[in-house]
C-alpha cells in the first residue's frame, strides 16, 4: 500500500514539474501578451495544483488529514483564471496591439462586426439597441 501511494505522490510532483516547465516555456517563447498569458494561466496553474496533491497526500500519511494544502489549490485554481481574465481586460482596455501573427484580433473583430443584425435589429422607438 505504501508503495502505491509513493508511486501517486511521485506522479503527482513529476506532472507539477512538467506543467510548470511547459508553462514557464510558454511565458518566454510566445510572442505577445495575450499568448503569453496562456502560459502561467493555464499550465502553471495545472502544475502548482499537481505539487500541493502530492504534497497533500505525502503530509496525510505523516500526520493525518492535512487542510492547508487542499485550501491552497483551491484558492490558486479559482484565483489565477481570474487573474488572467481581468489582465486580458485591462490589455483590450489599453488597446494592447496583438502580435500581427495572431488569429482572431478582438479590434478587428469588434471594427469590421455590424452593429445589429436582422434579428436583432431595434424595433420601432425602443430605447435598447
Amino acid at each position: 500500500m505504501d508503495m502505491l501511494l509513493e508511486g501517486a505522490i511521485a506522479f503527482m510532483l513529476i506532472a507539477g514539474g512538467i506543467f510548470a516547465f511547459i508553462g514557464s516555456l510558454g511565458l518566454t517563447h510566445l510572442k505577445d501578451f495575450y499568448m503569453r498569458l496562456h502560459g502561467p494561466s493555464k499550465t502553471t496553474t495545472l502544475g502548482v495544483g499537481c505539487t500541493l496533491i502530492g504534497s497533500l497526500i505525502f503530509f496525510s500519511l505523516e500526520n493525518g488529514p492535512v487542510v492547508q494544502e487542499l485550501l491552497i489549490t483551491v484558492f490558486a485554481f479559482i484565483t489565477a483564471p481570474v487573474s488572467a481574465h481581468m489582465l486580458a481586460k485591462s490589455a483590450l482596455h489599453h488597446k494592447l496591439k496583438p502580435d500581427p501573427r495572431t488569429r482572431g484580433n478582438p479590434q478587428e473583430l469588434e471594427r469590421d462586426r455590424p452593429k445589429h443584425t436582422v434579428e436583432e435589429a431595434p424595433q420601432g422607438d425602443s430605447p435598447l439597441p
